[in-house]
């Protein structure tokens, strides 16, 4: 299946200057939707996996699919105040400004099985800020997984650099 058919440029959102990736059209597709599923759980479903991680926003709707389809738990990590617990926290920068992400403290523990999930990977700011927050919990990522990689941007070079594997379904 061609998943660029589903996969629209907005120019200067949210700003001028970024070419945004929309995945609505994929996501309201249900073969397209299904097919990214098992695409994603393909890579992994040999694996022990503990944990489906998302991270905000969309790679929570990739996520809970995932961890549904997988039969394991599913754990957010949310932008700053929206987690209503204890909470650690990474700031980081974007491609168009900084942001912070959180997870609650006890949302892992130590050896877990986790696989982060993630829309699109570009500078990889987002990424890295969650791997660091992994840090914490001492678990063992199995994979960094994307929808939507951008490799001009050279956001894999932040978790290859953290001796991390990452799959992206789709290169741009």
């Amino acid at each position: 299946m061609n998943l660029n058919n589903y996969i629209r440029d907005i120019p200067d959102f949210p700003k001028k200057g970024i070419i945004f990736k929309d995945i609505t059209p994929l996501l309201k597709n249900k073969e397209a939707y299904n097919y990214t599923i098992e695409e994603f759980k393909k890579r992994i479903i040999k694996k022990k996996i503990d944990y489906i991680i998302g991270i905000e926003s969309r790679g929570f709707i990739l996520g809970a699919a995932l961890a549904q389809s997988l039969n394991c738990g599913f754990v957010p990590i949310r932008k700053k105040g929206k987690l209503p617990y204890k909470v650690i926290s990474e700031t980081y920068d974007l491609e168009y400004g900084t942001d912070t992400l959180e997870m609650h403290i006890d949302a892992l523990e130590a050896n877990n099985n986790v696989v982060l999930i993630d829309d699109v990977l570009a500078t990889g700011g987002t990424i890295s800020a969650s791997l660091k927050m992994l840090e914490t919990f001492k678990v063992n990522i199995i994979e960094c997984q994307f929808l939507i990689e951008i490799k001009a941007l050279k956001g894999y070079e932040k978790i290859v650099s953290l001796n991390k594997k990452h799959y992206s379904l789709m290169n741009f």
